[in-house]
Protein backbone atom coordinates (compact mmCIF):
# COMPACT_ATOMS: atom_id res chain seq x y z
CA UNK A 1 0.00 0.00 0.00
CA UNK A 2 0.94 3.15 -1.02
CA UNK A 3 0.30 6.52 -0.28
CA UNK A 4 0.46 10.14 -1.79
CA UNK A 5 0.29 12.52 0.90
CA UNK A 6 -1.27 15.13 -1.19
CA UNK A 7 -4.12 13.74 -2.81
CA UNK A 8 -5.18 11.93 0.05
CA UNK A 9 -4.95 14.85 2.66
CA UNK A 10 -7.19 16.86 -0.45
CA UNK A 11 -9.73 14.50 -0.49
CA UNK A 12 -10.56 14.36 2.86
CA UNK A 13 -10.99 18.04 3.34
CA UNK A 14 -13.20 17.36 0.04
CA UNK A 15 -15.04 14.69 1.62
CA UNK A 16 -15.66 16.97 4.66
CA UNK A 17 -17.05 19.66 2.85
CA UNK A 18 -19.14 17.24 0.89
CA UNK A 19 -20.83 15.95 3.90
CA UNK A 20 -22.24 19.59 4.35
CA UNK A 21 -23.55 21.04 1.56
CA UNK A 22 -26.75 21.84 1.07
CA UNK A 23 -27.94 19.95 -1.72
CA UNK A 24 -27.34 16.92 0.54
CA UNK A 25 -27.91 18.04 4.06
CA UNK A 26 -31.29 20.14 3.95
CA UNK A 27 -33.54 17.78 1.46
CA UNK A 28 -34.21 15.43 4.30
CA UNK A 29 -35.16 17.54 7.00
CA UNK A 30 -37.83 19.83 5.17
CA UNK A 31 -40.60 20.32 7.43
CA UNK A 32 -44.31 19.62 6.21
CA UNK A 33 -45.54 22.53 3.69
CA UNK A 34 -49.17 24.07 5.61
CA UNK A 35 -52.37 22.96 4.98
CA UNK A 36 -52.90 26.31 4.59
CA UNK A 37 -51.28 29.76 4.52
CA UNK A 38 -47.73 31.06 3.58
CA UNK A 39 -44.64 29.53 3.53
CA UNK A 40 -42.24 32.33 3.90
CA UNK A 41 -38.39 31.42 3.80
CA UNK A 42 -35.29 33.80 5.50
CA UNK A 43 -32.11 33.29 6.68
CA UNK A 44 -28.67 34.56 7.15
CA UNK A 45 -24.76 33.14 6.54
CA UNK A 46 -22.17 31.75 4.04
CA UNK A 47 -24.03 28.51 3.01
CA UNK A 48 -27.80 30.35 3.16
CA UNK A 49 -28.50 31.12 -0.68
CA UNK A 50 -27.49 27.27 -1.40
CA UNK A 51 -29.67 26.12 1.73
CA UNK A 52 -32.37 28.37 -0.69
CA UNK A 53 -31.58 26.84 -3.86
CA UNK A 54 -32.47 23.05 -2.12
CA UNK A 55 -35.38 24.33 -0.37
CA UNK A 56 -36.72 25.69 -3.90
CA UNK A 57 -35.91 22.73 -5.67
CA UNK A 58 -36.95 20.26 -3.43
CA UNK A 59 -40.41 21.45 -0.71
CA UNK A 60 -43.19 20.08 -2.20
CA UNK A 61 -44.84 23.81 -2.42
CA UNK A 62 -44.48 27.66 -3.30
CA UNK A 63 -41.89 29.38 -1.06
CA UNK A 64 -41.15 33.19 -1.06
CA UNK A 65 -39.11 35.10 1.14
CA UNK A 66 -35.27 36.58 1.49
CA UNK A 67 -31.92 35.31 2.58
CA UNK A 68 -28.12 37.57 2.93
CA UNK A 69 -25.03 35.64 2.29
CA UNK A 70 -21.61 37.24 2.12
CA UNK A 71 -20.16 38.16 -0.98
CA UNK A 72 -19.47 36.04 -3.31
CA UNK A 73 -21.13 33.21 -1.93
CA UNK A 74 -24.29 33.82 -3.76
CA UNK A 75 -26.56 31.04 -5.68
CA UNK A 76 -29.31 32.03 -8.46
CA UNK A 77 -33.17 31.17 -6.98
CA UNK A 78 -36.48 31.81 -8.50
CA UNK A 79 -38.56 32.74 -6.08
CA UNK A 80 -36.16 33.72 -2.49
CA UNK A 81 -33.89 36.78 -3.01
CA UNK A 82 -30.91 36.32 -2.48
CA UNK A 83 -28.67 39.33 -0.83
CA UNK A 84 -25.00 39.83 -0.32
CA UNK A 85 -23.53 41.83 2.36
CA UNK A 86 -20.40 42.15 4.17
CA UNK A 87 -18.23 39.56 6.93
CA UNK A 88 -16.62 39.49 8.81
CA UNK A 89 -17.64 43.27 9.15
CA UNK A 90 -20.67 44.27 8.77
CA UNK A 91 -22.15 46.75 6.24
CA UNK A 92 -25.64 49.10 5.19
CA UNK A 93 -26.78 46.18 2.42
CA UNK A 94 -26.73 43.71 5.59
CA UNK A 95 -28.80 46.06 7.48
CA UNK A 96 -31.32 46.98 5.24
CA UNK A 97 -31.65 43.29 4.80
CA UNK A 98 -32.36 42.42 8.33
CA UNK A 99 -34.85 45.47 8.10
CA UNK A 100 -36.95 44.06 5.34
CA UNK A 101 -36.72 40.53 6.96
CA UNK A 102 -38.53 41.59 10.47
CA UNK A 103 -40.70 43.64 7.93
CA UNK A 104 -41.21 40.03 5.88
CA UNK A 105 -42.43 37.84 8.90
CA UNK A 106 -44.26 40.52 10.99
CA UNK A 107 -48.30 40.00 10.82
CA UNK A 108 -47.97 36.47 9.80
CA UNK A 109 -51.07 34.36 10.95
CA UNK A 110 -50.91 30.75 12.74
CA UNK A 111 -51.86 29.13 9.58
CA UNK A 112 -48.69 30.54 8.07
CA UNK A 113 -44.65 28.70 8.05
CA UNK A 114 -41.31 30.59 8.60
CA UNK A 115 -38.59 28.31 7.20
CA UNK A 116 -35.32 30.03 8.76
CA UNK A 117 -31.85 28.77 6.78
CA UNK A 118 -29.08 29.52 9.37
CA UNK A 119 -25.31 29.11 8.86
CA UNK A 120 -22.21 30.55 10.30
CA UNK A 121 -21.50 34.09 9.11
CA UNK A 122 -25.07 35.02 9.75
CA UNK A 123 -24.40 37.05 12.80
CA UNK A 124 -22.23 39.71 10.79
CA UNK A 125 -24.77 39.50 7.97
CA UNK A 126 -27.65 40.37 9.82
CA UNK A 127 -26.13 43.66 12.40
CA UNK A 128 -29.19 45.67 12.52
CA UNK A 129 -28.26 47.83 15.56
CA UNK A 130 -30.48 48.03 18.78
CA UNK A 131 -32.56 51.17 19.17
CA UNK A 132 -30.06 54.01 20.01
CA UNK A 133 -27.08 52.26 18.41
CA UNK A 134 -25.70 52.84 14.71
CA UNK A 135 -24.15 50.39 12.06
CA UNK A 136 -20.88 51.93 12.73
CA UNK A 137 -21.00 51.37 16.48
CA UNK A 138 -21.43 47.47 16.03
CA UNK A 139 -18.42 47.70 13.25
CA UNK A 140 -16.27 48.95 15.83
CA UNK A 141 -17.38 46.71 18.27
CA UNK A 142 -16.57 43.76 15.74
CA UNK A 143 -13.70 44.93 14.61
CA UNK A 144 -11.73 44.80 18.03
CA UNK A 145 -13.70 41.48 19.20
CA UNK A 146 -11.86 40.05 15.73
CA UNK A 147 -8.68 41.45 16.98
CA UNK A 148 -8.75 40.85 20.86
CA UNK A 149 -8.24 36.64 20.77
CA UNK A 150 -12.42 36.57 21.89
CA UNK A 151 -14.07 33.31 21.20
CA UNK A 152 -17.05 32.46 19.30
CA UNK A 153 -19.34 32.33 22.39
CA UNK A 154 -17.99 35.45 23.41
CA UNK A 155 -17.82 37.82 20.32
CA UNK A 156 -21.99 36.47 19.48
CA UNK A 157 -22.71 36.96 23.21
CA UNK A 158 -21.76 40.85 22.81
CA UNK A 159 -23.55 41.04 19.39
CA UNK A 160 -27.24 39.49 20.79
CA UNK A 161 -27.05 42.63 23.09
CA UNK A 162 -26.09 45.20 20.20
CA UNK A 163 -28.72 43.73 18.32
CA UNK A 164 -32.50 44.49 17.11
CA UNK A 165 -32.71 40.75 15.01
CA UNK A 166 -30.28 37.94 16.89
CA UNK A 167 -30.49 36.10 20.44
CA UNK A 168 -34.56 35.15 19.57
CA UNK A 169 -35.22 38.52 18.72
CA UNK A 170 -36.50 36.96 15.09
CA UNK A 171 -38.25 34.29 16.40
CA UNK A 172 -40.33 36.75 18.45
CA UNK A 173 -41.03 38.69 15.20
CA UNK A 174 -42.37 35.65 13.06
CA UNK A 175 -44.92 34.17 16.22
CA UNK A 176 -47.37 32.92 15.85
CA UNK A 177 -46.63 31.93 12.80
CA UNK A 178 -44.79 28.15 12.96
CA UNK A 179 -40.92 28.74 12.46
CA UNK A 180 -38.53 25.58 11.41
CA UNK A 181 -35.00 26.89 11.67
CA UNK A 182 -32.33 24.53 9.87
CA UNK A 183 -29.11 25.07 11.33
CA UNK A 184 -25.64 24.13 9.28
CA UNK A 185 -23.36 24.31 12.56
CA UNK A 186 -19.86 26.29 12.06
CA UNK A 187 -19.52 26.40 16.48
CA UNK A 188 -17.47 24.09 18.68
CA UNK A 189 -20.39 22.02 20.87
CA UNK A 190 -23.36 23.08 18.25
CA UNK A 191 -25.00 25.05 20.20
CA UNK A 192 -27.94 26.79 17.99
CA UNK A 193 -27.63 29.77 20.43
CA UNK A 194 -24.46 30.18 18.95
CA UNK A 195 -24.74 29.34 15.58
CA UNK A 196 -25.15 33.24 13.50
CA UNK A 197 -25.89 34.63 17.38
CA UNK A 198 -29.15 32.98 17.49
CA UNK A 199 -31.60 35.14 15.87
CA UNK A 200 -34.84 32.19 16.16
CA UNK A 201 -33.45 30.83 19.85
CA UNK A 202 -33.74 31.29 23.51
CA UNK A 203 -30.48 33.24 24.65
CA UNK A 204 -29.33 32.39 28.21
CA UNK A 205 -26.81 35.27 28.09
CA UNK A 206 -27.51 38.91 29.58
CA UNK A 207 -26.34 42.20 29.30
CA UNK A 208 -23.66 41.80 32.32
CA UNK A 209 -21.90 39.35 30.58
CA UNK A 210 -21.45 41.43 27.40
CA UNK A 211 -20.44 43.93 29.61
CA UNK A 212 -18.06 41.49 31.05
CA UNK A 213 -16.24 40.23 27.95
CA UNK A 214 -15.42 43.89 26.51
CA UNK A 215 -13.96 44.50 30.04
CA UNK A 216 -11.88 41.56 30.00
CA UNK A 217 -10.59 42.40 26.37
CA UNK A 218 -9.86 46.18 27.43
CA UNK A 219 -12.41 46.63 24.26
CA UNK A 220 -12.81 50.56 24.29
CA UNK A 221 -16.67 50.27 23.08
CA UNK A 222 -18.40 53.85 21.72
CA UNK A 223 -19.83 55.91 24.24
CA UNK A 224 -23.26 55.03 23.16
CA UNK A 225 -22.63 50.76 23.12
CA UNK A 226 -21.44 51.62 26.73
CA UNK A 227 -24.55 53.27 27.63
CA UNK A 228 -26.70 51.12 26.00
CA UNK A 229 -25.10 47.72 27.63
CA UNK A 230 -25.64 49.96 31.27
CA UNK A 231 -29.22 50.63 30.71
CA UNK A 232 -29.37 46.96 30.05
CA UNK A 233 -33.74 47.83 28.80
CA UNK A 234 -35.28 44.75 26.48
CA UNK A 235 -33.14 42.26 27.86
CA UNK A 236 -32.89 39.24 24.82
CA UNK A 237 -35.98 36.35 24.89
CA UNK A 238 -34.87 33.76 27.34
CA UNK A 239 -35.77 29.95 27.86
CA UNK A 240 -39.75 29.02 28.56
CA UNK A 241 -40.35 32.50 26.41
CA UNK A 242 -44.23 31.89 25.13
CA UNK A 243 -42.76 33.06 21.74
CA UNK A 244 -40.57 30.08 21.27
CA UNK A 245 -43.68 27.90 22.06
CA UNK A 246 -44.41 27.37 17.83
CA UNK A 247 -40.89 27.16 17.29
CA UNK A 248 -38.31 23.93 16.01
CA UNK A 249 -34.80 24.22 15.49
CA UNK A 250 -32.91 21.24 13.49
CA UNK A 251 -29.45 20.26 13.32
CA UNK A 252 -29.06 19.40 9.83
CA UNK A 253 -24.72 19.64 9.31
CA UNK A 254 -21.80 19.73 12.07
CA UNK A 255 -18.34 19.59 12.67
CA UNK A 256 -18.41 15.96 13.54
CA UNK A 257 -20.41 14.65 10.28
CA UNK A 258 -17.16 16.25 8.66
CA UNK A 259 -14.69 14.65 10.69
CA UNK A 260 -16.74 11.09 10.47
CA UNK A 261 -17.19 11.79 7.06
CA UNK A 262 -13.06 12.33 6.41
CA UNK A 263 -12.14 9.49 8.48
CA UNK A 264 -14.44 7.02 6.30
CA UNK A 265 -12.26 8.30 3.16
CA UNK A 266 -8.60 7.18 5.08
CA UNK A 267 -9.91 4.02 6.44
CA UNK A 268 -10.54 3.35 2.07
CA UNK A 269 -7.32 4.51 1.81
CA UNK A 270 -5.35 1.89 4.99
CA UNK A 271 -5.07 4.71 7.22
CA UNK A 272 -6.15 4.91 10.72
CA UNK A 273 -7.48 8.13 11.40
CA UNK A 274 -8.21 9.25 14.97
CA UNK A 275 -10.37 12.39 15.64
CA UNK A 276 -8.78 14.25 18.52
CA UNK A 277 -12.04 16.26 18.84
CA UNK A 278 -14.94 18.84 16.49
CA UNK A 279 -14.79 21.03 18.97
CA UNK A 280 -10.87 22.39 19.81
CA UNK A 281 -10.91 26.39 20.62
CA UNK A 282 -7.76 28.19 21.94
CA UNK A 283 -5.26 30.36 20.41
CA UNK A 284 -3.94 28.95 16.98
CA UNK A 285 -0.50 29.04 17.72
CA UNK A 286 -1.03 27.07 20.74
CA UNK A 287 -3.58 23.87 18.84
CA UNK A 288 -0.51 23.67 16.52
CA UNK A 289 2.04 22.73 18.83
CA UNK A 290 -0.58 20.42 20.64
CA UNK A 291 -0.97 18.39 17.52
CA UNK A 292 2.73 18.95 16.60
CA UNK A 293 3.15 17.18 19.58
CA UNK A 294 0.92 14.23 19.21
CA UNK A 295 2.10 13.65 15.66
CA UNK A 296 6.03 13.05 16.77
CA UNK A 297 4.30 10.54 19.28
CA UNK A 298 2.80 9.14 16.26
CA UNK A 299 5.67 8.88 14.29
CA UNK A 300 8.11 7.59 17.12
CA UNK A 301 6.46 5.51 18.88
CA UNK A 302 3.25 4.01 17.51
CA UNK A 303 1.14 6.27 20.31
CA UNK A 304 -1.53 5.72 20.55
CA UNK A 305 -1.71 5.07 17.48
CA UNK A 306 0.70 2.92 14.42
CA UNK A 307 1.59 5.42 11.15
CA UNK A 308 0.09 5.22 8.89
CA UNK A 309 -2.42 7.58 10.37
CA UNK A 310 -3.71 10.55 10.78
CA UNK A 311 -5.16 13.21 12.98
CA UNK A 312 -8.62 15.08 12.39
CA UNK A 313 -9.77 17.69 14.02
CA UNK A 314 -12.64 20.74 14.11
CA UNK A 315 -13.45 23.47 15.98
CA UNK A 316 -12.68 27.47 15.70
CA UNK A 317 -9.22 28.55 17.35
CA UNK A 318 -8.36 32.20 17.58
CA UNK A 319 -5.80 34.44 16.31
CA UNK A 320 -4.57 37.69 18.87
CA UNK A 321 -2.92 39.95 16.71
CA UNK A 322 0.52 41.42 17.07
CA UNK A 323 2.31 41.61 14.09
CA UNK A 324 1.43 43.04 10.22
CA UNK A 325 0.88 39.94 8.76
CA UNK A 326 -1.31 38.40 6.63
CA UNK A 327 -2.92 34.95 6.70
CA UNK A 328 -5.96 33.29 9.04
CA UNK A 329 -6.60 31.06 11.42
CA UNK A 330 -5.66 27.92 9.71
CA UNK A 331 -2.90 29.52 8.50
CA UNK A 332 -1.80 30.46 11.80
CA UNK A 333 -2.29 26.65 13.48
CA UNK A 334 -0.66 25.03 9.96
CA UNK A 335 2.50 27.57 10.79
CA UNK A 336 2.95 26.54 13.82
CA UNK A 337 3.38 23.55 13.40
CA UNK A 338 5.30 24.09 10.82
CA UNK A 339 7.68 25.93 12.49
CA UNK A 340 7.77 23.14 15.23
CA UNK A 341 8.00 19.90 13.31
CA UNK A 342 11.15 21.86 11.87
CA UNK A 343 11.11 19.16 8.67
CA UNK A 344 10.43 16.32 10.82
CA UNK A 345 10.12 13.19 8.45
CA UNK A 346 6.78 11.42 7.47
CA UNK A 347 4.77 14.23 8.65
CA UNK A 348 1.90 16.44 6.29
CA UNK A 349 -0.76 18.62 7.34
CA UNK A 350 -3.89 20.76 6.04
CA UNK A 351 -5.62 22.82 8.06
CA UNK A 352 -8.05 24.79 6.18
CA UNK A 353 -11.83 26.22 7.04
CA UNK A 354 -14.42 24.52 5.26
CA UNK A 355 -16.33 27.51 3.77
CA UNK A 356 -13.34 28.08 1.67
CA UNK A 357 -11.89 31.11 2.94
CA UNK A 358 -9.32 31.12 5.92
CA UNK A 359 -10.18 34.53 7.77
CA UNK A 360 -10.55 37.63 5.47
CA UNK A 361 -7.77 35.98 2.60
CA UNK A 362 -8.45 34.42 -1.03
CA UNK A 363 -7.58 30.82 0.53
CA UNK A 364 -9.43 28.17 2.26
CA UNK A 365 -5.89 27.13 4.11
CA UNK A 366 -2.98 25.94 3.76
CA UNK A 367 -0.96 22.57 3.21
CA UNK A 368 2.34 21.48 5.27
CA UNK A 369 4.73 19.18 3.60
CA UNK A 370 8.11 18.50 5.50
CA UNK A 371 10.03 19.31 2.48
CA UNK A 372 9.22 23.00 3.40
CA UNK A 373 11.30 23.65 5.78
CA UNK A 374 14.88 23.55 3.38
CA UNK A 375 12.93 25.03 0.57
CA UNK A 376 11.85 27.89 2.84
CA UNK A 377 16.04 28.21 4.57
CA UNK A 378 16.87 28.60 0.67
CA UNK A 379 14.85 31.48 0.06
CA UNK A 380 15.55 32.77 3.68
CA UNK A 381 12.22 32.62 5.02
CA UNK A 382 12.06 31.91 8.89
CA UNK A 383 8.64 30.13 10.00
CA UNK A 384 9.04 31.22 13.58
CA UNK A 385 9.49 34.70 12.24
CA UNK A 386 6.60 34.64 10.00
CA UNK A 387 4.62 33.23 12.98
CA UNK A 388 5.77 35.99 15.11
CA UNK A 389 4.19 38.30 12.48
CA UNK A 390 1.04 36.81 11.86
CA UNK A 391 2.18 35.88 8.62
CA UNK A 392 1.13 32.37 7.62
CA UNK A 393 -0.26 33.71 4.68
CA UNK A 394 2.69 35.22 3.69
CA UNK A 395 5.07 32.07 4.54
CA UNK A 396 2.70 29.22 2.80
CA UNK A 397 1.98 31.99 -0.84
CA UNK A 398 6.21 31.53 -0.94
CA UNK A 399 5.96 28.26 -0.38
CA UNK A 400 3.14 27.09 -2.62
CA UNK A 401 1.43 25.92 -0.03
CA UNK A 402 -1.91 28.05 -0.14
CA UNK A 403 -4.75 26.14 -0.62
CA UNK A 404 -7.44 27.80 -2.45
CA UNK A 405 -11.08 26.09 -3.58
CA UNK A 406 -13.14 29.68 -3.55
CA UNK A 407 -16.67 29.12 -1.67
CA UNK A 408 -17.94 26.26 -1.02
CA UNK A 409 -21.08 27.43 0.01
CA UNK A 410 -21.49 26.08 3.42
CA UNK A 411 -19.44 26.12 6.65
CA UNK A 412 -18.97 23.86 9.16
CA UNK A 413 -15.67 25.52 10.51
CA UNK A 414 -12.33 24.24 10.04
CA UNK A 415 -10.97 21.23 9.11
CA UNK A 416 -7.55 19.92 10.21
CA UNK A 417 -5.83 17.29 9.27
CA UNK A 418 -2.00 15.92 10.40
CA UNK A 419 -1.04 12.87 8.14
CA UNK A 420 1.82 10.12 9.53
CA UNK A 421 3.58 7.86 7.41
CA UNK A 422 5.86 5.26 7.56
CA UNK A 423 8.36 5.84 4.84
CA UNK A 424 7.83 2.71 2.47
CA UNK A 425 4.50 4.15 1.96
CA UNK A 426 4.95 7.71 0.86
CA UNK A 427 4.68 7.50 -2.86
CA UNK A 428 6.99 9.43 -4.96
Amino acid sequence: MTVDPHSLLRSLFDAAVASALPSVCVPPHLPEPPARGRTVVIGAGKASAAMARAVEEHFPAPVEGLVVTRYGHEVPCRSIEIVQAGHPVPDEPGLKAAERMLDLVSGLSEDDLVLCLVSGGGSSLLPLPAPGLTLADKQAVGRALLRSGATIQEMNCVRKHLSAIKGGRLAAAVAPARLVTLLISDVPGDDPGVIASGPTVPDPTTFAEARAILAKYRIDAPASVVKHLEAAEHETPKPGDPVFERTVTRLIATPQDALEAAAAVARRHGVTPVILSDRIEGEARDVGLVHAAIARQVALRGQPVEPPAVLLSGGETTVTVRGEGRGGRNAEFLLSLAADLDGHPGIWGLACDTDGIDGTEDNAGCLYVPEMAAKAAALGISARRSLEANDGYGYFRELDGLVRTGPTLTNVNDFRSILILPHDTVQA
